[in-house]
């Protein structure tokens, strides 16, 4: 007997969206067709079905509910098979409305623990730690993100005579990070004039968010004061609009053999090309998403995904945040990908806190 599902996050309404309404008996066959097929990828039948599961009722009783199933598009049968399997929104319906919460076991949770008491002190160690932890926990590739701030402030400004009206803008964030751009004036200007507008901009935008140094620039008497701080809350913009550049992977080479060629193509793409997944791991760092997100086969919107899953989530404190989790085949054991995500989150948010309240 399955035992009622507990879902381990809170779906939004944009997760069930487009899924068929079951019944009980429907979803319990559908719940072990996906659980046979991720444990096993084989078609899964009816007969195997009643008599590994004790199921109460007959073959043919589940012959018929595997029918509805197949109408509603959440199961198909491959070739001439008489066993099905799971479709792309079969595992969504089975991700979003039916998964059992799966704790880890004490010893695992553990190991996570101690494998970060060993870790040097180091940011960068507690990224190896981190992906290394969730690749080897949930048995699939695993990326995590430097943290960063949800917002950029000010810290300091140089400014660098190169050539007629081009200046090299030299901007440091608060947080550390540190964006070089060319500027073209509206004509040129000496590397003294240039060198006291960088001052007052230093002494004037400390602090402020991108939209607070547009404000306080626009209000100054002198033109390129004006004008170059409409540049940098530009620049400033467009870092807050960009996940962090610093992915660190782990586990995908491991993972390819078991990939189809599908699965391993598009893995590789994704993380090559980066397009999809930029854009995912920005949304994952906004608080409107939940603590732990399943995108299962791409959820209809991204087509670089069609053939893989991710379960993602963030970590980190409010003044800095970074996004982890795991990519793999549409197979994967979707409830403990969830719990080590949702571990190594906690985890990394607890060293960062201690971080942040030292300093």
């Amino acid at each position: 007997m399955i035992p009622p599902p507990v879902s381990p996050e809170t779906p939004s309404p944009a997760d069930s969206a487009g899924l068929p309404e079951l019944t009980e008996r429907q979803e319990k066959i559908l719940a072990l067709i996906v659980q046979e097929y991720i444990r096993n990828p084989q078609p899964v039948g009816s007969k195997s079905l009643v008599e590994d599961f004790g199921l109460g009722f007959s073959s043919a009783t589940v012959r018929n509910e595997m029918g509805v199933l197949e109408q509603n598009g959440l199961i198909y049968a491959p070739h001439t098979s008489a066993g099905r399997v799971p479709t792309k929104q079969g595992y969504r319906y089975f991700v979003h409305r039916l998964l059992n919460d799966v704790k880890l076991s004490s010893s695992e949770r553990r190991g996570i623990t101690v494998a970060f008491e060993k870790a040097p002190t180091d940011l960068e160690e507690w990224m190896r730690t981190a992906v290394i932890a969730l690749s080897r926990t949930a048995q699939t590739a695993a990326l995590v993100t430097l943290p960063r701030a949800p917002e950029s402030h000010f810290k300091h400004l140089e400014l660098i005579a190169t050539h007629g009206r081009l200046v090299l803008m030299v901007l440091v964030l608060r947080g550390g990070s540190v964006h070089q751009q060319i500027l073209t004036l509206a004509e040129p200007v000496q590397q003294d004039v240039l060198s006291r507008t960088a001052q007052v901009l230093n002494l004037l935008c400390n602090a402020l968010t991108a939209e607070q140094v547009r404000a306080k620039t626009r209000a100054h008497s002198d033109p390129l004061t004006h004008e170059v701080g409409e540049l940098v809350a530009d620049a400033m913009v467009q870092a807050n609009q960009q996940t962090a550049r610093d992915v660190y992977r782990y586990g995908l080479s491991e993972m390819l053999p078991s990939f189809n060629d599908d699965e391993a193509q598009q893995a590789l793409r994704v993380l090559e090309e980066r397009g999809a997944l930029d854009t995912l791991l920005t949304e994952t760092l906004s608080p409107d998403q939940p603590d732990v997100r399943v995108v299962v086969a791409g959820e209809g919107r991204w087509e670089e995904l069609s053939h893989l899953s991710m379960v993602l989530g963030r970590y980190g404190t409010p003044e800095s945040r970074g996004a982890l989790g795991v990519l793999g085949s549409t197979r994967m054991r979707y409830g403990r990908a969830i719990s080590a995500v949702r571990y190594v989150a906690n985890l990394m948010s607890g060293l960062l806190d201690d971080v942040f309240r030292e300093s």
